[in-house]
């Protein structure tokens, strides 16, 4: 193995990390750094055993997996009433609410939103509803999320080694 080689393997093995690291944490573009990972592990091996094709399709599903990410944000809010500010709030709730563990990983995106939702003058209920959506958006984006990068490195896995 060169030293080339080596180092290639090392960056695939960092950006794969921050990649899964980023499909629960919003602060990352997981799915991004993770098929980034992906391909520089693909080019340490000269894409003897991981081609274009599969390449293309984990593209594909990374892109994919972004998509659903934003799309799923935007229903769980917009299907609860809430403003673009309570959207704003939630994410920069679940940024914040990283430093705080899981608690605030699932309070952050509710607190933000809350916040973010009353500086629009709603009433506390219907701050409380966009909350909820908010909080129900990121969680089912971040599933999405979690599913597309398991599957990205199941692909990868199987046409490596079988």
């Amino acid at each position: 193995m060169t030293a080339i080689t080596v180092l290639l393997w090392i960056l695939a093995t960092l950006l794969t990390g921050a990649g899964l690291a980023g499909l629960v944490l919003p602060a990352l573009p997981g799915p991004l750094l993770l098929f980034a990972g992906l391909w520089v592990a693909a080019l340490a091996e000269s894409f003897v055993h991981v081609g274009a094709t599969t390449l293309i399709i984990l593209g594909v599903m990374a892109a994919l997996a972004s998509l659903a990410d934003f799309v799923a944000g935007a229903f769980g809010a917009r299907r609860y009433g809430a403003s673009a500010r309570a959207v704003t709030g939630a994410t920069l709730g679940a940024v914040v609410g990283i430093f705080f563990g899981l608690p605030g990983l699932l309070l952050g995106p509710f607190i933000g939103a809350l916040v973010g939702e009353l500086s629009m003058h709603s009433g506390l209920a219907a701050a409380g509803r966009a909350g909820w959506g908010a909080t129900v958006g990121l969680a089912l984006g971040t599933a999405a999320k979690l599913a597309f990068g398991i599957a990205m490195v199941g692909l990868f896995l199987v046409v490596r080694f079988f």
